[in-house]
Order: C-alpha cells, then sequence, then structure tokens
C-alpha cells in the first residue's frame, strides 16, 4: 500500500460480532450495533440490489458499517467473479469496484464510528484488491477510493440533517455519475431536500445543488473538493 494508509486501523473482519461498545454509550446515544444474521437477513429481502454495481444505498445510522460492508463485500464478490471468468480485464475489475464504492454512503452521528466505518470499508477494499491483483493493483485506484469514502461516509444527524462537525452546515450527498470512457460527473444534493422529495425511485433528483466537470475514475483521487 502507499502512503495514503498511514494511520489507519488495522483491517476488521467482515461483520462485527459485538452489538454494543458500552452501556454509556448504549444509554447516551443509545446505540446498539446489528448483529451479522440480521443483516444477512435483511439484505437478503432485497438480494438482487446487493449484488447490483450500480444499486444504491444509504444507511442513515451506519454505526462503524455493518450493512455497508456486507454490501460492499457482496458487490465486490460479483467483480471478482467476473475477472475468474474473464469477463472483466484488471482495468474492468477497477472501474465496476470504485463504482460499487461510489453506491454505497453512511450518515452517522458519533465521530468514532464514521471514521471507523470509513477505515473499515477502505481496508476491506484494499485487501480484495490487492488479492486480486498483487503488484499490479494502483496507488490511484486505492486514493480513488479512499476519496469516495471521505464523502460518502458522512458525520451528520440525519433527523436534524446537519453536520456534525460544522452544525451550521447541512449534509449534502454526492450523486457519482458513471458516463462512460471511465469519466464520472459528481453532483451535490441536500440532504433534507433528498429527504423531502423522496418517493422511492432513485436517491437523487433533478435538481443538484452543485455540479463538478466530468473525472476520470482513476483521477478521483487528486480532486481537491
Amino acid at each position: 500500500m502507499d502512503d495514503m494508509d498511514a494511520g489507519l486501523m488495522p483491517a476488521s473482519p467482515p461483520m462485527e460480532k459485538r452489538q454494543i461498545k458500552s452501556k454509556e454509550r448504549v444509554s447516551k446515544h443509545g446505540e446498539v450495533f446489528t448483529a451479522e444474521r440480521e443483516v444477512n437477513a435483511m439484505l437478503d429481502l432485497v438480494r438482487q440490489e446487493t449484488e447490483r454495481i450500480e444499486s444504491r444505498f444509504l444507511e442513515p445510522a451506519c454505526g462503524d458499517g455493518n450493512f455497508l460492508i456486507e454490501i460492499l463485500r457482496r458487490k465486490l464478490a460479483v467483480c471478482e467473479e467476473r475477472v475468474r471468468r474473464k469477463q472483466f480485464t484488471q482495468l474492468q475489475y477497477e472501474k465496476h469496484a470504485v463504482w460499487a464504492v461510489s453506491s454505497i454512503y453512511g450518515i452517522e452521528l458519533l465521530p468514532d464510528n464514521a471514521e471507523a466505518c470509513r477505515q473499515r470499508l477502505y481496508r476491506y477494499f484494499c485487501e480484495q484488491y490487492e488479492r486480486l491483483f498483487g503488484k499490479q493493483s494502483k496507488p490511484a485506484c486505492r486514493r480513488a477510493v479512499l476519496y469516495l469514502l471521505e464523502r460518502n461516509i458522512i458525520m451528520g444527524d440525519a433527523l436534524t440533517y446537519r453536520r456534525v462537525d460544522n452544525p451550521d452546515e447541512w449534509i449534502l450527498v454526492s450523486e457519482w455519475s458513471f458516463i462512460g470512457d471511465g469519466k464520472v460527473v459528481r453532483r451535490d444534493y441536500s440532504f433534507s431536500y433528498l429527504v423531502a422529495t423522496g418517493q422511492g425511485g432513485d436517491l437523487f433528483s433533478d435538481t443538484p445543488c452543485d455540479t463538478f466537470p466530468p473525472v476520470y475514475f482513476l483521477d478521483l483521487g487528486q480532486r481537491n473538493n
């Protein structure tokens, strides 16, 4: 791995076994983590969507990522299977794996959980990527994934629609659209607007707060946004 990994915590297993960190946190924040069995049972109800690369998931109280890590595991397993069947080259795997990461969103009230979730997903991606491609794995791909997770895993209060690290700011959620030739367009939306206008269809609408120029997916980590 490159120097992007400095300071990251050791890798976590695909699913944490514990359901509480402390009685104090349960009392103060109502923090209880969903167990592995329940996570899989609920995701199995929408199994086809969890295995569709572009299908988007937003967890408004993501904790340290029990749901999100399993969604990522399923999506990356689809990408890996296509490599093993010679349906994907390395570059195609990288594009679709980055696409998979871009489709996963989490909002978390507690900063330590948000950071643990971000690191957990990043570590898992790196483990799977490097297991498949070894020394051929690209730092640019890891940087792109880290950048996406920094934007998609948000320290915020899903009830007030505001950020925890800056309560004066509304939560913004970024849509990542792959438009061909490996290019990605980012559009930012107010989370409060998405909740107010949600009709059970796509997560996003046609009225973003901001739209950014297309960028090649492996260059995402170079953007200073």
